[in-house]
């Protein structure tokens, strides 16, 4: 009976053992979470703005099923000025207008040519009307689709040219079962432009980010770093150069500038930076800045490398 006790002593010690780990090792991961979050915030506070942003524009849309008389206006199509608020609102106020706009006049001639669709259908009779649709829906889709693969459009308006077919085919189909489909693609356009607007009008005045002003600050930093090594180079102090490789960054920001390039290019004039601003000229002023960086990496492997030489003689 004393072996069995004591075996179950250890047993029940064990699991308490497994239990308190686990609890542990879930608050130190819960932990490192908070801090990650954290830094996350601390690194740029402009994120934590564009998180209530985005809420305050969630809350006013929102405005259409919470009072009766807006949602007697709109019926149940105020959906869709929530839904474009979540596919729209970006960080940057180029973002927010690139999409808004592409969003905006995709839904306006796909309903338009949506509602032109249904109308030619219904002249060929009730066996003809499909057949139209399909056909119209599928020469649409397809054309639509291949202009995708063109450069300048998918820079710019892929977004747009996505919409334009999810439009123009949810007009187009649901409009053979549905009556008013008149009605249903004013509210839907009337509730898509609304939440746009919502959402230009909040990126715009409420604490805005510019996304020129942070192509012209990254693209300026970036050379500031290449400066930076190039002045530390070959120095006698080595306690502390992790300044110095700061031009591994330069090395990978074409993605990002890129992208502040496309949003700039959306929007209007400010600060310092008129119309028609030439933003592709800082795209040229990157790539130099790179192919400057790649040398550098060059000059920096070489001077490790003597480095390791001269210690070994």
């Amino acid at each position: 009976m004393e072996i069995i006790g004591s075996a179950n002593q250890k047993k029940a010690g064990g699991v308490q053992r497994s239990v308190i780990n686990f609890f542990t090792a879930m608050s130190e991961k819960l932990m490192e979470n908070v801090k990650k979050t954290k830094k996350i915030g601390e690194d740029d506070p402009r994120r934590i703005v564009h998180s209530i942003k985005v809420g305050l524009a969630l809350t006013l849309v929102s405005l259409f099923y919470y009072f009766r008389p807006l949602y007697d206006g709109f019926g149940q199509a105020g959906m869709w000025a929530i839904l474009t608020v979540v596919v729209v609102f970006e960080f940057t106020i180029g973002g927010t207008l690139s999409k808004s706009i592409n969003r905006g006049v995709a839904t306006l001639l796909a309903g338009a040519l949506g509602v032109g669709a249904e109308y030619l259908a219904g002249l060929c009779g009730d066996k003809g009307e499909p057949i139209v649709l399909g056909l119209l829906v599928f020469l649409l889709a397809a054309t639509s689709t291949f202009t995708r693969f063109i450069p300048h459009v998918k820079k710019k308006y892929d977004y747009g040219v996505l919409i334009f077919i999810l439009t123009f085919s949810l007009v187009a189909v649901s409009g053979y079962r549905v009556n008013l489909i008149l009605q249903l693609a004013h509210q839907r356009l009337a509730t898509i432009l609304l939440g746009g607007a919502t959402c230009i009008i909040i990126s715009i005045f409420v604490c805005p980010v510019w996304a020129g002003q942070d192509l012209h600050n990254l693209v300026s930093g970036n050379i500031e770093k290449l400066a930076t090594f190039l002045e530390g180079f070959g120095g006698d102090d080595d306690k502390d150069k992790s300044y110095l490789e700061g031009y591994k960054n330069v090395l990978n920001s074409k993605a990002t500038e890129e992208s502040l390039a496309n949003f700039a290019w959306w929007e209007p004039a400010h600060g310092g930076f008129r119309y028609n601003h030439p933003w592709k000229h800082y795209l040229k002023i990157g790539g130099l800045s790179r192919e400057c960086a790649s040398h550098i990496e060059t000059l920096a492997g070489y001077s490790v490398n003597s480095k390791h030489t001269q210690a070994k003689v």
